[in-house]
């Protein structure tokens, strides 16, 4: 059996674009169509990396890399640029913001064997990109942050931005204060019942978690998708147990709800009842 390149890959994709005798749903694809299926792909790859299947992992690569040569692709269509511009640019991106790994800006130039810190390589890391975004024209601090990623790593990632230019609480203590202070100031506009304060209330205090989140060093797209895993495994351990009761879950009580669920807890974390 043949063993297919990238220059197959780029090929294959042509003939799928090919207006004569290629693919009809391809054909049709445009810019904005194919979005909804890049982010798919791309949260496709985050999962199969979460429960550590890597035989899966292969192909979901392979998935979303077709994204990036089917974008490739329609850039070649309109001569805005192709799959080999693309690499070109990323190759010296790279080599840009790498310059303690290649110091003479070249793929064969190598640092002395000097170890660098972590803390080093992020603090010119984010230096260099500040540079880059300057010389794009970008002075708003947020300018190349995406709108529409994920709400809680676009807060996140705001966040760590202001923090680069010293807009930080200086240690963990503050953070979980503020947390408190949103969590109060939700109860007031909940007892009043007032719910455009509500969603604003609510929105504040989950950017403070989400900040807290940032200080302790964790993931808070990863630690609600963790949690909610978590939640769907127990209730669905749950709605087992009720059946082999004999029972549904609209026809479980409150208190049986509840014990299921517990017990639910306990199996999955491996503790006999």
């Amino acid at each position: 059996m043949p063993s297919y390149s990238l220059q197959d890959l780029l090929y294959l994709m042509e003939r799928l674009r090919d207006p004569l005798d290629g693919c009809p749903w391809d054909q049709k694809q445009s810019w904005a169509s194919i979005v909804p299926s890049t982010i798919e792909e791309a949260y496709e790859v985050a999962d199969t990396i979460e429960r550590e299947d890597f035989a899966a992992l292969r192909e979901e690569l392979g998935d979303l890399l077709f994204q990036v040569v089917f974008y490739a692709q329609l850039g070649r269509e309109n001569d805005y640029f192709g799959f080999t511009e693309i690499v070109d640019g990323l190759v010296e991106k790279l080599l840009r913001r790498h310059p303690r790994v290649f110091p003479d800006g070249t793929l064969q130039s190598r640092r002395s064997a000097t170890e660098l810190a972590e803390s080093e390589v992020k603090q010119n890391w984010e230096s260099i990109k500040k540079d880059e975004r300057r010389s794009k024209g970008q002075l708003d601090l947020f300018a190349d942050v995406p709108m529409n990623l994920p709400s809680l790593i676009r807060a996140q990632k705001l966040q760590k931005r202001a923090a680069n230019v010293g807009f930080d609480w200086p240690d963990l203590v503050g953070v979980m204060d503020k947390v408190e202070e949103e969590l109060a100031e939700l109860k007031v506009e909940v007892k009043a019942g007032n719910n455009q304060a509500i969603e604003h209330e609510l929105g504040d205090l989950l950017f403070s978690v989400v900040n807290l989140c940032r200080h302790l060093k964790v993931d808070a797209e990863g630690a609600v998708r963790h949690c909610s895993q978590r939640f769907e495994n127990r209730f669905e351990l749950m709605q087992h147990q009720l059946s082999h009761a004999g029972k549904s879950l609209d026809q479980a009580s409150l208190a049986e709800l509840e014990s299921a669920w517990n017990q639910a807890k306990r199996e999955l974390a491996g503790i006999s009842s």
